[in-house]
């Protein structure tokens, strides 16, 4: 049967909503069509199985999360400072913590992951292009840093994203401020660096 992709993204983003508020263990066909406002068995028409049906919920995250164009546009236009490149992660985070349902429930997918192989590839496949396309952006804009930078980038802002949406670790939050410090330690830690 021919899919109807807007209807794809209305079953998917339904079931980011159930992964958000109820946990892995609430994320069901059945809990997506009540989410959705859908007839029983939808959801089960165009995600055949638990597997497909969570790694499509990983590729909508990043759908949803992706930077506005001018976002993108301005970075290649500016200066390749440090100021700029914070200025970037900055975005990231107000992004992400400005729809914490998306960020919770890929949160959700990746500890699912660890027990669901099919989903654990699926998901990794998702997460490495999505972290390549992050690199070569970050080099074809030339901002400071490289490959390991970003990695870096990634293991910094995700620690500080589960700690703003979950249980803090210390309770003060100052999130443009973190970034800055971020961006400062390992970005500005990279300029003093021969390349490798």
């Amino acid at each position: 049967m021919a899919q109807n992709l807007a209807r794809r993204e209305e079953l998917a983003d339904a079931g980011l909503r159930v992964l958000a508020a109820q946990g892995a263990r609430g994320l069901t066909h059945r809990a997506v069509d009540r989410e959705a406002r859908v007839p029983q068995g939808t959801t089960s028409n165009y995600f055949g199985s638990r597997d497909a049906l969570l790694g499509a919920l990983g590729s909508r995250i990043f759908e949803r999360l992706a930077p506005a164009p001018e976002v993108l546009g301005s970075v290649g236009r500016l200066p390749t400072t440090l100021e700029q490149a914070t200025a970037y992660l900055q975005d990231i985070v107000a992004r992400t913590t400005q729809h914490p349902e998306l960020t919770l429930a890929l949160f959700e997918l990746r500890l699912e992951a660890v027990r669901r192989p099919a989903l654990a590839e699926i998901l990794r496949v998702t997460l490495e292009r999505n972290y390549t396309l992050d690199t070569e952006f970050h080099l074809q804009a030339g901002l400071p840093g490289g490959a390991q930078e970003v990695a870096l980038l990634h293991y910094a802002v995700d620690g500080l994203l589960l700690d703003l949406l979950t249980v803090s670790i210390n309770g003060r939050h100052d999130p443009q401020g973190m970034v800055r410090e971020l961006a400062n330690r390992i970005l500005g830690a990279s300029r003093s660096r021969p390349p490798a």
